[in-house]
């Protein structure tokens, strides 16, 4: 059982190492590439591919393709639309709308369904084993929190130019603006990990395809757009209807706080600060914070109930915005 823990822990780490290369400082590299107005455009698609494409992977994966092959398959898809991304970042100093976010979105597309789906696969294992996913899971969860927060520290610190390699966090180093959290270096570490977990997927025990009684079920439940109906629920509309307004407010920290920080170096008393210069690692503070908590969660639940931990959440969810 141990070692299962530790292969799912190596899953979790690498799947959110592949959106924490990018996702909070894709728009420190869009900004100075000719994109900066576009900016808000490349987080609305996260969520619009989100509507769709988890409900039609997640129909491949019950009626025909073992789970951690279609995850596998998922991030190999994703990785080489990211990589091609890189590619043509590096033939064109100033990117043009059209061919950039389509590679973008095709990789991302591909990309959000396997959050779902490597959490299905862990919780598939974790019961063939004979573990407690209450219990088991939220250790395994966490190592994703760290590899997000690995990934936004590498990015921050790594720099590449003229075969000159190395890392800093002082902007005083003379490759100190080559780090690639300023520029499309940030897709091509998300790429290559990606890579390697599509590979490592392949190796996981098997998840048997299910879902053999879905045949008589029409379009809309297959597709998981019935869910719909739970807003006639008014508890549900009020509590879908606040995770909403959660979800705005992360999507614009995601997109704009590193840019926003950043900007600071424009201003002469604030050039040369540490927060000016680290935007991608200051906000990883957030990440490590979302990471102590995850661990806090069985002993929450057992003791406030999933209700209240839920409203700690949201107040908290108020205060870290309000920051």
């Amino acid at each position: 059982m141990n070692s299962t823990k530790i292969r799912l822990s190596i899953l979790s780490f690498l799947q959110f190492a592949v959106w924490g290369s990018y996702l909070v400082c894709l728009g420190q590299y869009l900004g100075p590439a000719g994109l900066g107005s576009d900016i808000a455009w490349f987080y609305s698609v996260v969520g619009f591919v989100s509507i769709f494409m988890p409900a039609v992977i997640g129909v491949i994966a019950d009626r025909w393709i073992p789970g951690q092959k279609l995850l596998g398959i998922c991030h190999f898809i994703a990785a080489v639309f990211m990589i091609l991304a890189w590619n043509y970042g590096q033939s064109h100093p100033t990117l043009e709308f059209t061919p950039f976010f389509t590679l973008y979105t095709l990789s991302v597309a591909f990309y959000m369904p396997t959050i779902a789906l490597s959490n299905s696969v862990s919780f598939s294992i974790l019961k063939s084993k004979g573990g407690d996913t209450v219990k088991d899971f939220p250790p395994i969860r966490v190592l994703g929190t760290v590899g997000f927060i690995v990934a936004m520290w590498f990015v921050n610190c790594a720099y590449y130019h003229d075969g000159h390699f190395g890392f800093t966090i002082s902007d005083e180093n003379p490759f100190a603006d080559f780090r690639f959290q300023y520029t499309d270096m940030q897709l091509l570490v998300s790429g290559i990990t990606g890579l390697l977990l599509a590979a490592y997927s392949f190796f996981l025990p098997n998840v048997p395809v299910g879902g053999k009684n879905d045949k008589n079920k029409g379009i809309m439940s297959i597709l998981g757009l019935d869910a719909f109906k739970l807003f006639k629920d008014q508890r549900m509309f009020v509590f879908f209807f606040f995770s909403m307004l959660l979800g705005v407010a992360l999507q614009i920290t995601n997109g704009f706080a590193t840019t926003f920080i950043t900007s600071f170096k424009g201003i002469a008393e604030y050039a040369n600060t540490f927060g000016a210069n680290n935007a991608t690692l200051l906000t990883s503070l957030s990440q490590i914070s979302e990471a102590l908590c995850i661990l806090m969660i069985p002993f929450f639940l057992k003791r406030y109930g999933i209700k209240n931990v839920m409203l700690i959440a949201m107040i908290a969810w108020v205060l870290r915005f309000g920051f």
